[in-house]
């Protein structure tokens, strides 16, 4: 099991952030936390990865494209016209370059934290959903029962926060990442699937 000095890693991280990043990252640190406990997760990991998930959101946006061009970070075409969403990946290789991370799923928690993706492992979701509930978070719709049900049901929540957040993205269609259009439909056919068998 692998040892984290979370104490030196937040005092590293916050040279780095903003104040309010920095609130934020240790509201999903300890959300994910929370989130492992209920679903059986190794607590250190879903910390490590909580902790760093926005570890290069404050970078700007014409130095993310710089730092994954000089570190051979692949980008698309949507990422280069929207370079806020290349922290996830740009975190993941610092999370490693910087911060010594080698588990890939960590690795992985930190690379999809913003857009999701189908098939996502326990602890990519717990990530993305963290990011989502922690405590500071208060804009988004029916986020009362999205935290219940983050305790409940990670596949059930996914679909929940995918549905709000392309209704929400709906009225900039262009600023949807396919990525998170396919993550959608993978969670709603799991979702349809339970419907379905819940009627029989």
């Amino acid at each position: 099991m692998a040892e984290y000095d979370f104490l030196k890693m937040e005092k590293k991280l916050s040279k780095y952030l903003d104040e309010e990043r920095f609130a934020h990252t240790m509201g999903v640190m300890y959300t994910c936390a929370a989130l492992a406990m209920a679903h059986g997760y190794d607590l250190k990991d879903a910390q490590a990865a909580g902790l760093l998930h926005d570890c290069a959101k404050c970078i700007p946006n014409k130095k993310k494209l710089k730092m994954c061009s000089q570190h051979k970070i692949a980008v698309t075409e949507f990422e280069e016209q929207h370079p806020f969403l290349l922290h996830a990946k740009l975190g993941a290789y610092l999370a490693r370059a910087k911060y010594d991370i080698n588990n890939e799923e960590i690795l992985a928690a930190i690379t999809y934290h913003t857009t999701g993706r189908r098939e996502m492992g326990i602890l990519e979701k717990i990530v993305y959903i963290a990011d989502y509930i922690e405590p500071m978070r208060d804009k988004a719709q029916n986020l009362a029962k999205i935290r219940e049900l983050a305790f409940r049901d990670l596949d059930e929540c996914m679909y929940e926060i995918l549905k709000d957040t392309l209704d929400y993205l709906e009225k900039n269609p262009k600023d949807i990442d396919r990525t998170t259009e396919d993550a959608f439909l993978y969670y709603k056919e799991l979702h349809m699937e339970r419907q379905n068998m819940t009627a029989e």
